[in-house]
């Protein structure tokens, strides 16, 4: 694990209360898909986030960062890179990598900006050709939270090994995806998940509601990556 400042190129927010950040590193570090960084705000104070590109996108660095009102967790990470134009982070952190030399077809479970640590597999499997069967299930509250579907449609008309199934869990009136919870839409459309490698990223809340389900459909833990079943 390295240290290095990183200097902030643009932050917008892409829905709301939802910032995508964009850090240019000064030193260059080697990491894998589906890794994640943590802000230093103080020598005990590390603050850990998703990085939600891939490494075959250059020297940079994106977020996406889910910050409510009153959330000073990500808060105050907005607020000093607005200060400062820069953070000091640490680098890689995380085991629940893609595991990139598996033959398996890819199950990819996101819950709201668990999707950040998607998109960072998703990107280095697009710049690769998509050379695995990758399903993408992202699921959201409203679909105004989608943030990113339209890339991810343009990628699944572009590459048909991958497919997506985005979840609303409150849909309005026009919605016409699937409702629901994302677990609840997953299990519904596999019998067996024998073949899969599947990675899971979103609150704590809901990765463990994700793998208790998978359990009790006799998944092995050999075929579960999610950085948060370290935590729960």
């Amino acid at each position: 694990m390295l240290r290095t400042v990183c200097h902030l190129e643009t932050l917008h927010e892409c829905a709301e209360h939802i910032w995508h950040v964009r850090l240019i590193p000064e030193q260059q570090i080697a990491y894998k898909p589906g890794q994640y960084l943590q802000v230093i705000m103080g020598e005990k104070d590390k603050r850990s986030f998703s990085i939600a590109s891939s490494p075959t996108r250059g020297n940079v660095l994106e977020l996406q960062i889910g910050a409510t009102p009153g959330n000073p967790y990500p808060g105050q990470v907005l607020e000093a890179l607005r200060t400062n134009g820069k953070i000091d982070i640490e680098m890689p952190l995380g085991n629940a990598y893609l595991r990139e030399h598996s033959d398996r077809p890819i199950l990819l479970i996101a819950g709201g900006t668990g999707y950040s640590y998607a998109r960072s597999i998703l990107q280095y499997l697009v710049d690769h050709q998509m050379p695995r069967r990758t399903y993408l299930y992202w699921g959201v509250r409203k679909a105004d939270q989608l943030y990113e579907g339209e890339e991810v449609l343009n990628w699944a008309s572009e590459f048909k090994n991958l497919t997506f199934v985005p979840v609303v869990q409150f849909p309005d009136d026009d919605w016409l995806g699937r409702a629901g919870l994302v677990h609840e839409a997953v299990l519904s459309d596999f019998h067996s998940f024998s073949q899969f490698d599947i990675y899971v990223a979103g609150r704590f809340e809901m990765a463990a509601v994700v793998r208790d389900a998978l359990r009790h459909r006799d998944v092995q833990e050999e075929q579960l990556f999610g950085d948060a079943f370290n935590f729960i």
